[in-house]
Formats: C-alpha cells, structure tokens, sequence
C-alpha cells in the first residue's frame, strides 16, 4: 500500500511542477527574477532550489551524491524552458528509481549523507515531497503577484484532473 501512495504523491508533485512552470512561461524575464518580500527568493531562484532539493536528494538516497557535485545555480536557468528541460529530466529519473521499488524497499532504512540519519526511506521521500509543497506554494505566490496564478494545485484538483 505504500508504493502506491508515494508514486500518487510524487505524480502531483510533478502535475504541479508543470503548472507552475506553464503559468511562467509568459512572464517578463524582469518578473521572473525579481525579488519580492513575500517570500524567501525570487520566482526562478525557487524553482531551481526545489530542482536542487530533488535532484540532490534522489541523488544523495542512491548513494551518489559527492561533495564534487554542487548545487543548482539560478544564474545558470536563464528561462523557464531551461528549467522545464532539466525538471524533465529529472523527473524521468526519479520515476525510473522509484517505479521498481517495493513496500519493502521503502520500509527499509537507509543512510542519508545530507542529514546523517539513518530513516526508512519512504520518510526521506515524504521530506522531497513535502519541502515541494511548500516551495511550489511561495512559486505560486510570487506566480499570483505579478497576475500569472497558477490556479488550484491541491490533490483534489490533481485528481479531479488526471481522474
């Protein structure tokens, strides 16, 4: 029962991923790296630090982050199809790790060199969805601000949109 539930919570990880960048792609490359007191970065800054976070950390769960690898830089996504073209790789990555894993391969615990603890992994999956939500929810925002709403990213509307 777990694969299901983290397969159907990554799916509209990803579902909103794809919202908020649609609703991006007409924006001014001024709004797009604006800096706004609403929240923490500036709307591409967001994007790639929740990139970041679920690349680093598929990495980081498979035993293959080093500390040669660096983080993300927003500097080096100058628009929302940069963005778009890596998210889409990431994610095709990500399904493919986590498609043939079983309740049992997310029950079992596993090290995890970013945080040092030792957790089932389906907990350090929860975080990557989790951290997600609250980074799409300040994309989201800064989306609304500048009149680019991105609409209703809860798992009712996933759901009542993809059936």
């Amino acid at each position: 029962m777990l694969k299901p539930l983290i397969m159907s919570l990554f799916d509209h990880l990803y579902w909103v991923n794809a919202r908020l960048l649609e609703a991006a792609d007409e924006l001014p490359s001024a709004a797009f790296t604006a800096p706004d007191p609403a929240t923490v970065r500036d709307l591409r800054a967001t994007l790639v630090h929740e990139l970041d976070v679920e690349w680093s950390w598929r990495l980081n769960l498979q035993g293959r982050l080093t500390e040669d690898i660096a983080d993300l830089r927003p500097e080096d996504f100058p628009d929302v199809e940069t963005i778009r073209d890596r998210w889409r790789l990431d994610e095709a990555e990500m399904r493919a790790w986590l498609e043939p894993m079983t309740d049992d391969d997310l029950v079992a615990e596993v090290d995890s060199g970013l945080s040092g603890d030792r957790r089932p992994l389906w907990r350090y999956l929860m975080h990557i969805v989790l951290h997600a939500a609250q980074q799409q929810s300040d994309a989201a925002t800064l989306l609304t601000l500048v009149g680019r709403s991105p609409g209703e990213l809860g798992y009712g509307e996933f759901l009542h949109a993809t059936g």
